[in-house]
């Protein structure tokens, strides 16, 4: 592992306060052995939503308003930032530093992710978007923690 890999892993690993990572972890694993990877992922964003209404977004009028006001809320609670970019048929949102594995382990990155979906499926009805709109994972999370999203139509599988 070069110098850059491991000063990564080093931080993303503290990224969940000591005494809650066992916990979280155990807590985790029992999930991912009692119910499918489709079920959690359901589940998950269903806590998103939750959250996502625990946490709303203020009224935003511009796209860097809304980044700026979801990232105020993550960087708040030290679960990253989010990058929104205007694409030509969606809004393209790249996650950075969610302490997904750091939390829940590797493993749960299977099912995880979808937490982020009920989050920003929740914010962006709260600004407007209506329930046509869907917010759907696009990418695992790269070498440096970032997870791609996507709000738009739902896409043909």
């Amino acid at each position: 592992m070069d110098a850059t890999s491991s000063v990564i892993s080093y931080l993303s690993g503290r990224q969940c306060a000591v005494q809650w990572k066992i916990f979280l972890l155990s807590t985790a694993q029992e999930l991912a052995e009692k119910f499918s990877a489709a079920e959690l992922r359901t589940f998950m964003r269903r806590v998103g939503g939750r959250f996502g209404r625990e946490l709303p977004v203020p009224a935003c009028t511009t796209l860097d308003d809304i980044q700026l006001a979801m990232s105020q809320i993550w960087t708040r609670l030290d679960w990253g930032w989010v990058e929104i970019t205007d694409e030509t048929d969606h809004l393209h949102l790249q996650h950075y530093c969610a302490p997904l594995e750091a939390a829940l382990g590797r493993e749960a990155l299977a099912w995880t992710p979808s937490f982020l979906e009920g989050v920003y499926q929740q914010w962006f009805e709260q600004l407007g978007a209506g329930d046509r709109l869907r917010v759907s994972q696009v990418s695992d999370f790269d070498s440096i923690g970032g997870i791609g999203l996507r709000l738009g139509s739902p896409v043909a599988a």
